[in-house]
């Protein structure tokens, strides 16, 4: 089983980019021109490497490969996206990989590209690449190329080697167990073994409602590999488990008008085989709430005008703050009862959020979170 950490680091330690990696300081697949940049490097990876995996590193400077890491990005759609936008589509996998110096709520982003030993196109158009397009890496660029010649296998050997020595052993496993409950010593954190192989490790803040108990602030990391499977804040999850099965089910909490309420938003089974292997399926269960138009047309001109205001670095009132706290979630709710301009005016409000608060700018996060799983589902 490779261990994620280190084989990031042999990747940044192997060489600059090249043909069968990159590495980004960031990602923003939330917007068009982020989409087409992040298929255009899929499809040249892709195409480049026929019988290898290939890799995209993320939260790393380009300059010297210091290591900055990027927020806690949740894959489980990225292949939906993927399929939608490319022919000959490759199996596409987004991990989340702590490392020890970087703050809880940053890791470093490893994206790995299966081989599938086929030409990879654009499906269609986007920004400003034409569906039809076929991309190759030439050293560490990613350029359109007229495909009319063999597939050559270049690299398949040098990955090899960059993967047999990311291999994890059992020092490595008993240092992450170890690091993981010291760290989260205030969040009771527990780790269970399954199938003699595999060691979870997961912790949050206990909190029962009527005999059930639920989490929050949860952290769950898979130790053999070095890899974060889920972080949040401020969502509340439900955690159960057996000899087979590791169950996840996340809930947001949605309202309008000091009036809220906890949806079930996705359940996350991760399966361990008794062959060393583990799978991970996901199952959108999310329902929008329905409220009535009258009262969101109110609340949406209301965070419009909120919104302008804050643009022009006009101050607002006490009522206006505490609206604005709600503003991410209040403009969610919009775009799930039809108002589709919603999810473009949370878009525009990223950087004033950013500037006005943490706390905003948090609750902006998770609010895009929550339109990117029901978008792609």
């Amino acid at each position: 089983m490779i261990n994620k950490r280190l084989l990031i680091k042999h990747l940044l330690a192997h060489n600059d980019e090249n043909s069968f990696y990159d590495k980004k300081r960031k990602i923003d697949i939330s917007i068009k021109e982020g989409k087409a940049k992040f298929l255009k490097h899929i499809c040249a990876l892709s195409n480049s490497n026929p019988k290898n995996n290939s890799y995209i590193v993320i939260g790393v400077e380009d300059e010297d490969n210091r290591i900055t890491g990027v927020d806690f990005f949740d894959d489980s759609k990225i292949q939906n996206l993927i399929n939608a936008y490319l022919s000959n589509p490759p199996i596409v996998q987004y991990e989340n990989i702590p490392f020890p110096h970087l703050t809880d709520d940053k890791v470093v982003g490893l994206v790995t590209i299966r081989p599938i030993d086929q030409i990879t196109s654009l499906r269609k158009n986007i920004w400003k690449y034409f569906g039809g397009s076929v991309f190759f890496r030439d050293g560490s660029m990613s350029m359109p190329k007229v495909f009319d010649i063999e597939i050559k296998d270049v690299n398949s050997t040098i990955v090899d080697a960059i993967e047999a020595h990311a291999q994890n052993n059992i020092e490595y496993t008993l240092d992450g167990v170890f690091d993981f409950m010291n760290k989260r010593q205030d969040y009771n954190p527990k780790y269970k073994v399954f199938k003699e192989y595999f060691v979870l490790c997961w912790s949050g803040q206990k909190k029962e409602v009527k005999n059930e108990l639920y989490y929050s602030r949860v952290d769950i990391e898979l130790i053999n590999e070095q890899v974060r499977l889920f972080f949040s804040t401020l969502d509340e999850v439900s955690i159960s488990y057996n000899e087979n099965n590791f169950k996840i089910i996340e809930y947001v909490n949605l309202g309008l008008q000091k009036s809220y309420k906890y949806y079930p938003l996705e359940e996350t089974v991760i399966h361990f085989e008794n062959n060393a292997s583990y799978n991970i399926e996901t199952k959108l269960l999310f329902e929008p709430p329905q409220f009535d138009k009258k009262v969101l047309h109110h609340i949406y001109n209301a965070n419009n005008t909120i919104l302008e205001k804050l643009k022009k670095g006009f101050e607002l009132s006490i009522n206006e703050e505490l609206d604005l706290r709600n503003l991410s979630g209040t403009y969610v709710i919009c775009y799930l009862n039809s108002f589709e301009d919603a999810i473009d005016r949370l878009s525009d409000a990223k950087p004033y959020l950013k500037a006005h608060s943490e706390e905003l700018y948090e609750l902006y996060k998770e609010s895009m979170r929550i339109l990117r799983k029901v978008k792609y589902s």
